[in-house]
C-alpha cells in the first residue's frame, strides 16, 4: 500500500507541474497547481510522535493494543506518520502520561481518562461508570449523545486532544485471598481499585488506593494490599494475580465497559495536517472494533485456563452485595454532584441519555 500511495502522490505532483507549465498566461492555473502540489507534499511529510504508555506493551489487550495501533497508523499513512512507543517509566510514570502530554513533555499518551481524576473526578465518566452501560450504549452516548463534546470541553482545558481508541469487555470485580461471605469481610480491607468504583468501596469501609498495573502484583505479594481489581480475565491473567489470591469475583459492576484512548498534546494536534488528523481518528475507530471483538473472544479461554491450571475459584456476587454497591454509588452521585459542577453537568447528560435509551434497550434485545 505504501508503494501505491507513493506512486499516486508522485503522479499527482507531476500532473500539477505539467498543468503549471502548460498555462501560458500563468495566473489562477499556476496558483491552483502550486496549491495541489503543496497539499500532496504536506500529506506525505514525515511526522513522528513520541507516545508514553500507561500499560506495558506485553499486556494483553491494553498494552498490545497500542502495538497494533502503531502498525495500523504506519500502514494507513504509508509511512508518513510514525508513532514511537515508550514503555511505562521510560519517559514518564504510567499514571502521569496524560499530564506529560498536556505539558508537551511527550507528544501523546496511551492511557485512560480516569487516570486524570486527581485533577477532576468527572474525568472518570470517559473511562467507565459503575452500573453503567455496556459497550454499544456507552459508545452511543459518547458519539451521539454529547459525551465526546463534554470530554472535549474538559480536555481542552488541559491542553489535550482526547480520541477514544479502545473499548474493552466488562472487568472482573476483584481478586481476594479468601471467600467474601458478608459485607463485614470488606471492612478494613486494603484494596487496589480504580475510578468511581473506588469511591463506592470507600463508603463500605474498604481502604482503596490506585496503583499502576505494573506495581500491583508486588504490592499484593508483599501484603501492602490485601486484594485488587485491574481489568478483565485475559488481562489479569497476564499479571498472575492468581498466584497470591485465588478467589476471583464477578461481575465488574464498577466497569461494565471501559474506554481507553489516545491523548495528544493539543498544540501538536492543531499543527498536524488534516490528513494526519484523519489517519489518527480513523485508525482509532478501527481499534475500537478490533479490541472489543478480540477482548470478547479471549475471556472464556483465559477463565478456563486459570480454573484448570491455577485452581482459581470464580464467584458471582450475591444480590445483597450488588445492592449495597449500587446504594453506595447513588450516594457518591449525590455527593459529587453537589460539590463538583463538571460532575453534575456530565452526569445529567449521561443519565438523560440512558433514560431515553431505555425504551430501546429494554425491548430491542433478548433477555440473557
Amino acid at each position: 500500500m505504501a508503494k501505491f500511495v507513493e506512486r499516486t502522490v508522485v503522479a499527482a505532483c507531476i500532473a500539477a507541474l505539467v498543468m503549471a507549465a502548460g498555462c501560458g498566461d500563468g495566473g489562477n492555473g499556476q496558483q491552483a497547481a502550486s496549491s495541489d502540489a503543496g497539499s500532496a507534499a504536506l500529506a506525505t511529510e514525515k511526522v513522528t510522535l513520541k507516545m508514553g504508555m500507561a500499560f506495558p506493551t506485553s499486556l494483553a489487550l491494553l498494552g498490545e493494543g497500542a502495538v497494533t495501533y502503531v502498525e495500523k497508523v504506519e500502514r494507513v499513512s504509508g509511512g508518513s506518520l510514525e508513532v514511537r512507543l515508550f514503555e511505562p517509566g521510560a519517559l514518564v510514570p504510567a499514571l502521569e502520561a496524560i499530564q506529560a502530554a498536556s505539558k508537551g513533555s511527550i507528544d501523546a499518551a496511551w492511557s485512560t481518562a480516569g487516570y486524570l481524576a486527581g485533577t477532576d473526578m468527572a474525568f472518570n465518566f470517559f473511562t467507565a461508570v459503575p452500573f453503567g452501560p455496556d459497550a454499544p450504549e456507552y459508545l452511543a452516548w459518547m458519539y451521539h449523545g454529547g459525551g465526546l463534546e463534554l470530554a472535549d470541553e474538559m480536555f481542552t482545558e488541559q491542553n489535550v486532544k482526547f480520541i477514544p481508541c479502545t473499548i474493552i469487555a466488562p472487568e472482573a470485580s476483584g481478586w481476594f485471598r479468601k471467600e467474601i461471605t458478608s459485607l463485614d469481610d470488606l471492612k478494613g480491607m486494603k484494596m487496589r481499585f480504580f475510578g468511581l468504583g473506588a469511591r463506592v468501596l470507600d463508603k463500605l469501609g474498604v481502604a482503596t488506593q490506585l496503583l499502576a498495573g505494573g506495581d500491583i502484583f508486588q504490592a499484593l505479594q508483599l501484603g501492602t494490599i490485601d486484594s485488587t481489581e485491574f481489568a478483565n480475565p485475559v488481562v489479569d491473567e497476564s499479571f498472575g494475580f492468581y498466584q497470591v489470591a485465588k478467589y476471583y469475583y464477578f461481575p465488574g459492576w464498577h466497569q461494565p465497559s471501559s474506554i481507553l484512548g489516545l491523548f495528544i498534546n493539543l498544540d501538536l494536534w492543531n499543527g498536524l495536517s488534516d490528513q494526519h488528523q484523519a489517519i489518527i481518528e480513523v485508525t482509532c475507530g478501527d481499534m475500537v472494533r478490533h479490541v472489543l471483538a478480540r477482548g470478547e473472544a479471549m475471556q472464556s479461554p483465559a477463565m478456563r485456563r486459570m480454573q484448570e491450571k491455577h485452581d482459581v475459584k470464580i464467584r458471582y456476587w450475591a444480590p445483597e452485595f450488588l445492592e449495597a454497591y449500587e446504594k453506595a454509588w447513588q450516594e457518591v452521585i449525590a455527593e459529587e454532584s453537589q460539590r463538583n459542577a463538571n460532575f453534575k453537568k456530565i452526569y445529567a447528560s449521561y443519565s438523560k441519555f440512558r433514560e431515553e435509551f431505555k425504551l430501546w434497550g429494554d425491548n430491542g434485545y433478548l433477555k440473557r
